[in-house]
This record gives structure tokens, C-alpha cells and sequence, in this order.
């Protein structure tokens, strides 16, 4: 047996430092390189990289469509070693129109809907630029921005776009990094355009003034923005916060005092479908009865049509009930975190991201201008050797025609450069008759007076402004407000002053009859019927709760595992049938069983006890759940289960457990809680509790005998049980229910 060598690649390190470099690593590549996007051109970099493959492919606006697989392959292949699907998928994304407020690519097939439907295939659509992506790609060829390898160093790719429109801002952008985040609306490139002029104009501007001018977002599919303005001036000026966005509607006159409501723009990313859904489930649950009926009309544009429940319905009390419940309403997040200079993220003001994109204008004009002073400067040396070879062309002639090695003399004799010796002797004959004195020096005149106007531009900081407030003024009249389809698409407006219809505003308040049967079917009657009338169970069923209330109450059911549900009457099946079962009206488990149901009375307050003999005082308002789910209040200890859920009226508690001992006590050495184990209200060897009651001490205690007699225990008969909580108590008086039960 031979012993192992060392091997050089295996290193020794603390597991936690491995991991923890390696997750650095991990969360910086994410940040940089896929969640957050760049705040020059506020594109992140698979974004970046389909647009250069199209450029390369000559997408251009003004060309024919190309199979979108086509594009993909050259992303993935050249660019993105990732996955095609997530790179079709920001293809698609950036072609559609409720998605993008600009959309950098023109689709042409099925790039999917508004109600959430997917894209065709990639084999099936096709996809070229628009012009806001060719503006973002402008200035490619005159060396405006930074270029690196890509991920094999075949080739080389832009590290940012040039970015002639301030898409960041213009398109939004959302993402979720390694322990960061970002969730930047879309907003109006003239309102844009308006305020980066005005930054110009001003450098001191604050976010206050700037927010004059970028009033709020502008969201691809309109709505109604009821932010107030100083929570949107104060949203910009810290970079976080959020913006209320409701549906547009509007009322239709059906006539004879008859009208449907008209919803015509829903709010951005909100899937249409699953909006109609949500309605119907509020029209089928009658959670809100004051809506009878919703259609889907829509065609090319949203047509959502609202019935309401009778004529006499408010309109706009019965939309603000659809705000509240519906995703008709929501509340778009502001998170303007960028990263700035491609490798800082930070959590910009509007100030900050307006800044970084106007020094990006700046540092792409300045790169732009050397690239083309230095052509410019090429140009004008070869242009003086043409003219010195045409005042001289006869010896030129002479000198290509004899010599062997024309050019040294040539650089001799005429004092050419190098580079002017090589474009003479490249000159084709039939270039010889267009040498014409004039034309070469005017050529040269012109690019010496570009070159004076190029030097003067990279001398003078304002001149450089300048230019840039030209740049901005030209990309706001080919997008601006006054543009096709540049028009502000979200309307401004103050929250209305109407309030929600409440629930018990929108139920008919009626009296019922709730009954339980004992396997848990529940249902409820009309009217107020008399609870120890025969109803009809199934077979094997057999009644167990029978209570008054009315259908604008909530009932309370106590489970034997101490989880309280909360029902509402309203929503409780009709008495024509035999009901339903409890357990699916709340998410009751199988081997849990209701062991009381009551009305909730707000004010009200509930003692809840175990078997174990432990328990606690509840006010019920804490006790009312807003989920099927339920709320645990009383907790249990093992084999133990709920038993006591009495209502609070009086001063002392009578407690008789299945030894029949009965103990009573003063209320106030029980514990207001809303939940938890509680305290021991008695003691047992070898029993448990079989139930509570609170009394009043003066009126004594009470229960019913065989003989329907009510027979009461007071005064110095009652002061024998009289003990302090947690102790063991005496026998029950003769004559007490064989049940252990007060009643």
C-alpha cells in the first residue's frame, strides 16, 4: 500500500471564512451583474446585451423584422452564456407595451397580453428596434462608451449604452438583489427632459423644484395616480417611498335612472385576468353585496363592466369599497436604487439619478468629440498631401513611373509624412481627375473650422452644457409630451372624499336563527325562531347550538384545541338545506371539534378555560379573527383540551370539575389576557374541569333541576364554597347536575 502524495490544489481553511468569501462573491455578482440596473443608462446587462446583438444584426427601426430566436442564439452565444429563457423572457419584456412606458423593441407576433398570457415561442415571433433603442445605441461607433471581451474574449461588448434617451427613469426598473433591492417607476420622458434642462439651467436645484416638473410617474397602462404632491416631493427627495395608482372608471347612463360602471385602465402590472377574478369572488362570496354582476368587454382596450346591486348604489362609495378589497387600487413601491458608475449601488434622490445621467451625457460627448477631432485631425494631414500632389502631380507622376521606391523620395523631395506618402501612392488614376485644388481646400477649410469648433468645445465646460441641452432638447421633441403616444397616460388627482361603504353598511340587516348540528353542519334560518324548535338533521346528526343573531353580527366558535374563528352571519348558508359543513367555511382541522359558538358583542369580555383546570379573561374584540385560519388563544398542554368560552358578567367565578367539586372565587384574581395558558382556577388529583361560569355573588348561583325548576345557591350557603383560586373546593350541593354542567 502506497502512501497518498500531497496534493498542491487542496487548501486548508475555517469553513466559515470558504463560505463566507464565496457568498461575497456570489451577492456582488448579483448586484453588479443582474438585479440592479446601471444609472447612465439604467439598463441592466442581459438588457444591454440584446440590444448591441440586434445593432449587429442591423435591426435597425427602419428594417425588416428577424426571427426572435435568431437574436437569442446571438445573445447567448456571443454575449450571455445563461439560459435562453431568461434572455427571450427581457426580450419580450421590452417589447410590450403595458410593460415598457418606451419600449426599446418593436415586436411583430404574439409578445403576450395584459391579462397575463405568454409570449409565442421564440421560433414564432419576430423583433427589431424602435427608435428610442437606436438613440440608446447612438454614438457606438465613435468610441462614446467603454468596450470589454466577453465572457470567451471572442469578441467585445459595450460596458454601458451611450444613452441619448434617460431610460432609467423613463422605462423604470425592478430587481431583487443579495440583501438590497430596487423598484424604480416609469415616468414621462418630457417631464424628464423639463426637468434635466432645468438642472442645467440651475446646478442648485433641489428635489423640491425638480418634482415641479416630474410631477409623478407615468405608467405604461394610465390609471390615477392620489399621491398627494408633498408625499411625492418627499418620496424623490429620499428615493424611497410609494405611490397610491387606481383604476380609471367612469359611469354609463343605461337611462331610467340605470347605470353600469366602466373601468377603462387598470393598474400598472396588475394581471387583468386575475383582477376579474377577484371581482367575481366579491360578487359570488357577497362581500360586497353592493356589486351584482362583472363582465369582461375588453377587446384592444380595457372594458371592464361593473354592475351595481340596485340604482339607488353610490358609484363612488361602491368604487371605494373595490379600492379597498381589490387589486383595483395599489400602492407602487419607490426604491431608486442604482449603481452609480456602474459599480456603486446606492439609494439615489431624483436629483442624484438626473446628475449621473447628465455627467454620462457629458463624458459621451467628450469621448465622441476626440474620436471625431482625431478623424478630423487625419483627415486635414491627408488632405494637405493631396494638395501638395496636386500642385505637383506632373513630378508625382514622374517619380511612381521611374523609381523603384517612389515613396522616400517622394517624403524627400516634397516633404510629405509618412502617412500623406501612403494615401498618394494609394490613389487610383481615376481619382486623378477629381483632384481639383478648390474642392481639396475647401474640404480642408471645413474640417479646420470643425476642428476650431471641436477644440472649442472640449476647452469650455459651458460649451459642453450646452451641447447637451441641444442633445436633451432633440429627444424631447422626438418623445416628448408633444411626440405621438408622448402625451402623459396617468392622471394626477386628490383621493376622493368619499369613504368605503363598512360591511355592515353593505348587509341588509335581518334576524337569523344559526344553527350547528353536532357534526359540524352549520346553516341559518330566517327570523328569530324559537331555539328548542325540531329541526331537520341528517341521519346520525343531531342538534348542538341553536342561537339568536342577525345577519350584520359575527360569531365566535371556541375549537377544542383553543383556536377561536370568526364567522359572519351574512355569509352563512340558508336554512332551505340541511348546510354546510364548518370546516369548510374555516379551516377547522379533522380532529378538532367546535365546543361553543356564540355572537360576538364588541365590549364584551370571555372567560376561557382548559380541561387542565387553567384559564384567563379575554376581551372578545381581541379574540375576532380576520382569516379562515382562525386565532389561537387559549394554549394547551398535552391531553388537555378547551372547555369553558363564558361570557364576563358578574364579580366571582364558580368552577366544578368532574369530581364534582365546585369551587367560587373572586373574578379579579383571573388575568386579562389575549392569549396564552392562563392561571389554575382549581385543583385535581385525578379529574379535570368540567366547566366555568361568572356569577354575580349577591345574586348567588344558578342552575336548572330535572323539573325545569331554576333552583339558586346564596348568601351563607353559597360562602361554603367560597375559596381562593387554585384551591381543590367541596362537594357540589345536593341536587346539582349530574353533568357537572351550570346550565
Amino acid at each position: 500500500m502506497t502512501d497518498t502524495p500531497d496534493l498542491p490544489d487542496i487548501l486548508h481553511e475555517p469553513l466559515s471564512r470558504a463560505l463566507g468569501e464565496r457568498y461575497l462573491q456570489y451577492a456582488l455578482s448579483t448586484i453588479m451583474h443582474r438585479a440592479l440596473p446601471d444609472a447612465r443608462d439604467g439598463l441592466k446587462p442581459v438588457h444591454r446585451r440584446v440590444l448591441f446583438a440586434m445593432r449587429q444584426l442591423r435591426l435597425d427601426p427602419g428594417s425588416g423584422f428577424k426571427k426572435s430566436a435568431r437574436v437569442v442564439g446571438d445573445v447567448i452565444g456571443k454575449f450571455h452564456p445563461h439560459g435562453e429563457l431568461s434572455v427571450y423572457d427581457a426580450l419580450v419584456r421590452a417589447a410590450q407595451d403595458f410593460s415598457l412606458r418606451y419600449p426599446l423593441i418593436d415586436g411583430q407576433g404574439n409578445f403576450g397580453n395584459i391579462d397575463g398570457d405568454n409570449a409565442a415561442a421564440q421560433r414564432y415571433t419576430e423583433a427589431r428596434l424602435t427608435a428610442v433603442a437606436a438613440a440608446m445605441l447612438d454614438g457606438l461607433d465613435a468610441d462614446a462608451v467603454d468596450m470589454r471581451p466577453t465572457y470567451d474574449g471572442s469578441e467585445e461588448e459595450p460596458v454601458v449604452l451611450p444613452a441619448a434617451f434617460p431610460n432609467l427613469l423613463a422605462n423604470g426598473a425592478s430587481g431583487i438583489a443579495v440583501g438590497m433591492a430596487t423598484s424604480i417607476p416609469p415616468h414621462n420622458a418630457g417631464e424628464l427632459c423639463a426637468a434635466l434642462l432645468m438642472l442645467l439651467d440651475n446646478p442648485e436645484a433641489g428635489d423640491d423644484a425638480l418634482a415641479l416638473k416630474v410631477q409623478g410617474p407615468d405608467f405604461p397602462t394610465g390609471g390615477v395616480l392620489v399621491e398627494p404632491p408633498e408625499a411625492i416631493a418627499q418620496a424623490y427627495a429620499t428615493g424611497r417611498g410609494g405611490f397610491r395608482l387606481r383604476a380609471r372608471w367612469q359611469v354609463e347612463d343605461l337611462g331610467r335612472g340605470v347605470y353600469q360602471i366602466v373601468v377603462t385602465e387598470i393598474p400598472y402590472q396588475v394581471q387583468k385576468s386575475k383582477l376579474v377574478e377577484r371581482l367575481a369572488e366579491l360578487v359570488t362570496t357577497r362581500k360586497v353585496p353592493l356589486l351584482a354582476d362583472v363582465r369582461d368587454e375588453s377587446a384592444e382596450d380595457v372594458r371592464l363592466v361593473l354592475e351595481p346591486r340596485a340604482r339607488t348604489v353610490d358609484a363612488a362609495v361602491l368604487m371605494e369599497t373595490l379600492f379597498r378589497l381589490s387589486d383595483l387600487e395599489l400602492r407602487f413601491p419607490l426604491n431608486m436604487n442604482a449603481l452609480i458608475d456602474g459599480r456603486t449601488p446606492k439609494v439615489c434622490s431624483l436629483k442624484e439619478l438626473l446628475r449621473a445621467y447628465l455627467d454620462h451625457r457629458r463624458e459621451v460627448l467628450r469621448r465622441r468629440s476626440r474620436h471625431r477631432l482625431a478623424k478630423i485631425m487625419a483627415r486635414l494631414e491627408v488632405l494637405d498631401g493631396y494638395i501638395i500632389a496636386f500642385l505637383n502631380l506632373d513630378r508625382v507622376i514622374e517619380i511612381i513611373r521611374t523609381e523603384d521606391e517612389p515613396k522616400p523620395v517622394m517624403m524627400a523631395e516634397f516633404g510629405l509624412t509618412d502617412v500623406q506618402a501612403e494615401a498618394v501612392l494609394n490613389l487610383r488614376l481615376r481619382a486623378l481627375r477629381r483632384l481639383e485644388e478648390m474642392a481639396l481646400r475647401r474640404e480642408r477649410d471645413e474640417l479646420t473650422a470643425e476642428r476650431g469648433a471641436l477644440e472649442a468645445l472640449l476647452g469650455s465646460d459651458e460649451a459642453q452644457w450646452r451641447a447637451i441641452a441641444d442633445e436633451i432638447r432633440e429627444t424631447d421633441r422626438r418623445f416628448g409630451r408633444d411626440a405621438p403616444g408622448g402625451a402623459r397616460r396617468t392622471a394626477l388627482a386628490e383621493a376622493p372624499s368619499v369613504e368605503a361603504a363598512s360591511p355592515e353598511a353593505m348587509i341588509d340587516r335581518e334576524p337569523v336563527t344559526v344553527i350547528c348540528s353536532q357534526n359540524g353542519w352549520i346553516r341559518a334560518l330566517r327570523g328569530h325562531q324559537p331555539l328548542d324548535a325540531e329541526q331537520k338533521f341528517r341521519d346520525g346528526d343531531g342538534p348542538r347550538f341553536a342561537l339568536h343573531a342577525e345577519t350584520t353580527d359575527k360569531l365566535l366558535a371556541l375549537s377544542a384545541s383553543g383556536r377561536v374563528f370568526t364567522l359572519s352571519a351574512h355569509l352563512l348558508p340558508g336554512g332551505r338545506g340541511m348546510g354546510e359543513p364548518l370546516r369548510l367555511i374555516v379551516d377547522l382541522a379533522q380532529d378538532d371539534d367546535i365546543v361553543a359558538l356564540v355572537k360576538h358583542q364588541p365590549g364584551e369580555k370571555r372567560l376561557l378555560a382548559s380541561s387542565a383546570g387553567d384559564g384567563f379573561v379575554a376581551a372578545e374584540v381581541d379574540l375576532v379573527a380576520q382569516t379562515r385560519a382562525g386565532r389561537q388563544a387559549l394554549n394547551l398542554g398535552p391531553g388537555a383540551t378547551a372547555r369553558v368560552f363564558a361570557p364576563v358578567a358578574g364579580d366571582a367565578v364558580a368552577v366544578v370539575g368532574e369530581n364534582r367539586r365546585l369551587l367560587v372565587f373572586a373574578l379579579e384574581e383571573l388575568p386579562e389576557m389575549t392569549r396564552g395558558k392562563g392561571v389554575r382556577l382549581q385543583k385535581y388529583k385525578d379529574a379535570a374541569l368540567s366547566d366555568a361560569v361568572v356569577i354575580d355573588m349577591a345574586a348567588g348561583l344558578s342552575w336548572k333541576e330535572n323539573g325545569g325548576r331554576t333552583r339558586t345557591v346564596a348568601g351563607d350557603d353559597l360562602a361554603e364554597y367560597v375559596g381562593k383560586r387554585g384551591s381543590a373546593g367541596r362537594m357540589a350541593p345536593r341536587g346539582f347536575p349530574r353533568d357537572n354542567r351550570f346550565g
